[in-house]
């Protein structure tokens, strides 16, 4: 029986080495490696480059006031369509106390002129009427009632123009009325009533009152690389597609590439603008983002395939062709335009040709 038992337990031991051995040699062998194939197919090719950027009007203008002081109305909220010459918003001037006070003094003074030169010119009519005097003496007299005149009317009309910023030649015309220029959509009005407001002049930009649009003519600004802009010319497609409106695409057409690079993040971008063509139904927003395809070039009808499937040698492009079940020989072939994604075949393969995907 004792040897009966070591027999046994000799053969597990031999059966077990052998079943270990024949695991690690299955585990290790190697399969087979099967190619997946692909053939050519007939598409057209599109070269594009892309542009990201925004949508604006063409014409989109800034109204600000041409006097300083504060917003007393405001006539119009955004979105109101006006026209050339509508009424924005009110300002009510807070004269500049220096300038009152300066204003006051220079009628004062020329309300004593009137008086002295009046009392001289009355004297002298009498003496004239009498034959006294020639006409020619009494002439300057006269001159110098009508100056004082004058003079008194012009400190008044300048004292009203700054306490109220009309006067009273200028009739229903006042600069404290803030009209639109043009005709257009009122965009954005970044003051409130009771703001102030500073005047545009030659030292100063002035306050913004209203931001004011022709919403019927819209262009995209975009960038595009220095790399790219070369390809470019005035006259090109462009399709855009905008974020805010899904599944729609608009036409464009490129009208401007800037003459002039500017280095953003290391790279050399130019402005370009482009034309759009709206289409009824679809409101456009200032401010919109959108990206714009401009194609650069195209084939259209001729045999590709996908990239990847070219191998290289040297400056030569090749790919393995299926002679017999997963036997495969070199061919190489001549290509054309690419798109990143397939790549035109002018010669070398046909469309019965099966290419090797390779790992």
């Amino acid at each position: 029986m004792k040897k009966i038992g070591r027999f046994i337990f000799i053969g597990l031991i031999v059966f077990g080495m052998v079943f270990i051995f024949y695991y690690l040699y299955g585990k290790n062998k190697k399969q087979p490696v099967v190619f997946e194939t692909k053939t050519a197919f007939v598409t057209d090719i599109v070269k594009k480059t892309v542009a990201t950027g925004t949508i604006v009007p063409r014409k989109e203008i800034e109204i600000k006031p041409q006097v300083s002081g504060i917003i007393e109305k405001i006539y119009v909220e955004p979105g109101m369509s006006i026209k050339k010459g509508d009424l924005i918003a009110k300002v009510k001037i807070i004269p500049n106390m220096v300038s009152l006070n300066e204003a006051e003094a220079r009628v004062n003074k020329a309300k004593i002129n009137l008086e002295d030169a009046k009392e001289i010119y009355e004297r002298q009519r009498k003496v004239y009427e009498e034959g006294v005097i020639p006409l020619a003496d009494f002439q300057r007299y006269k001159v110098a009632y009508e100056s004082a005149v004058a003079e008194l009317e012009a400190a008044e009309n300048n004292l009203q123009l700054i306490r109220e910023g009309v006067n009273k030649k200028m009739g229903t015309s006042t600069n404290t009325l803030i009209r639109s220029t043009i005709d257009g959509m009122v965009l954005n009005v970044p003051v409130e009533e009771g703001n102030s407001v500073i005047e545009s002049n030659n030292f100063n930009a002035g306050t913004t009152i209203a931001y004011v649009a022709d919403m019927g003519e819209m262009i995209f600004k975009g960038k595009v690389d220095e790399t790219e802009v070369g390809k470019l010319h005035e006259g090109m497609p462009i399709i855009l597609t905008i974020g805010a409106i899904e599944n729609e695409k608009f036409d464009a057409t490129l009208e401007y590439i800037s003459p002039k690079g500017v280095s953003e993040n290391g790279a050399i971008q130019f402005e370009i603008k482009a034309k759009i063509h709206l289409k009824k139904g679809f409101f456009i927003r200032s401010g919109y983002s959108a990206n714009a395809d401009i194609v650069l070039d195209e084939r259209k009808g001729v045999l590709a395939i996908p990239e990847k499937l070219l191998q290289f040698e040297g400056d030569s492009a090749f790919v393995e062709i299926e002679t017999q079940p997963q036997i495969f020989v070199k061919r190489f072939v001549k290509t054309g335009l690419s798109d990143g994604i397939n790549i035109q075949i002018i010669e070398g393969i046909s469309e019965k040709d099966k290419i090797k995907v390779p790992l």
